[in-house]
């Protein structure tokens, strides 16, 4: 039997793009048509993350995850649409209009989340959802959010009746059952100030990644063998910095923040998953079967589950994102582009711009900028295909 396979993806706005075009280059690399099995069962997402994972596991009915469909959700955004500042909810009067008619249901922010709202709600197929995980086509789908009045990571999952998970024994965790639905995905990939923030029950979440942005530990507990983990941070050589002359433009220190708190964390969590294979490589290979249990008991007591070598196989950008974003805005393409988006072509347009094209990045919701990166995670995988059909099996 082929071993669980679970897809991993972080979060980073628009750069979420690069996630559909390895989702979609994976797919073209086995060859999957739609009458195949599918080649993924569980699914753990946070921040943008959460929308491409989500609509995965709504497709795994089908063996290509109708991956093309996601590729045209992508390609169809448009900044005037997509990239709309809200100055009613900035300034806290549609909050104030809410709690008037008692439908409160969103927190202040910057941009007008209603057409990614949309977005979500109609390109995910709801029913088709519930219904693989309900026959096992899906055995997991993990949704991280960062609840705001604590601090805690909430974990929503919804699962397979004979998949389960197996909640962390961690305080700053928590997990919790039921139907996932498009508040929890959204809840996820709120960046805070830029997105509103969501009501889930009694409490307000937002992205999921300030705090957990690659959830590779949920897959396993969710029963995932082996990993697909998609990182959004360019693993080349960066840009040389800047000197620092004078106080850096606030702009400049959002969009490194953003990187901080969005990227970075990645390559510390994938270090830690290579030490933990390494750990049980020695235990298996020095202790015997009822010492190797013993340890498995303490682990499990201490942790909520044992300690297990998983195969991973990571894919990270091979070109810079907010380069890429910069390339775009000062191209050709770029065309009723809408207030905010000119605002960024001025400053991008600039001699030496670097800090908005980090920002831009994760703001450019445009169907041309969607396209390159889509373009550049299917190039990336098929530079690495013969990788990928072994790591399958293929």
């Amino acid at each position: 039997m082929a071993p669980i396979t679970g897809l991993v993806l972080s979060g980073g706005g628009a750069r979420g793009a690069y996630e559909v075009g390895i989702i979609a280059g994976i797919i073209e690399a086995l060859g999957k048509k739609p009458r195949d099995k599918a080649p993924f069962q569980v699914f753990a997402g946070s921040s943008v993350g959460a929308i491409n994972s989500t609509f995965c596991a709504a497709n795994t009915d089908r063996g290509d995850l109708a991956a093309a469909d996601l590729v045209g959700v992508w390609s169809d955004l448009r900044l005037p649409t997509h990239l709309r500042v809200d100055p009613l909810r900035l300034m806290g009067w549609r909050r104030l209009m809410a709690r008037f008619m008692d439908d409160e249901q969103l927190g202040t922010a910057l941009l007008d989340s209603r057409p990614l709202d949309r977005v979500v709600a109609r390109s995910i197929p709801w029913d088709r959802l519930h219904a693989n995980i309900r026959d096992g086509r899906t055995r997991a789908l993990v949704i991280a959010a960062l609840r705001v009045a604590n601090g805690r990571t909430a974990m929503f999952y919804e699962t397979h009746a004979e998949a389960g998970f197996q909640p962390s024994r961690d305080p700053k965790r928590i997990a919790l059952p039921g139907p996932i639905g498009p508040a929890h995905v959204l809840a996820s990939a709120a960046i805070p100030v830029i997105f509103p923030a969501r009501r889930i029950g009694s409490g307000w979440y937002c992205d999921g990644g300030l705090r957990f942005n690659t959830p590779i530990a949920p897959a396993i507990r969710a029963g995932a063998e082996r990993l697909v983990v998609v990182s959004l941070k360019f693993g080349g050589t960066p840009a040389p910095v800047p000197t620092e002359e004078s106080y850096p433009n606030p702009l400049f220190l959002m969009g490194k923040v953003l990187n901080a708190l969005l990227l970075d964390p990645i390559s510390y969590d994938l270090q830690i998953l290579e030490r933990f294979n390494q750990v049980v490589e020695v235990l298996d290979a020095t202790l015997d079967p009822a010492a190797r249990a013993t340890v498995d008991r303490v682990v499990e007591g201490a942790r909520g589950a044992p300690y297990r070598r998983l195969e991973t196989l990571v894919f990270t950008p091979s070109r810079d994102l907010g380069l890429l974003a910069g390339e775009h805005l000062r191209s050709d393409e770029v065309k009723g582009i809408g207030r905010v988006g000119a605002w960024m072509l001025r400053r991008a347009s600039q001699p030496g711009a670097t800090w908005e094209d980090d920002l831009a990045s994760y703001l450019l919701f445009d169907g041309g900028y969607a396209r390159r990166l889509i373009e550049l995670g299917r190039a990336d995988v098929r530079a690495r295909a013969d990788e990928v059909r072994a790591f399958f099996g293929h």
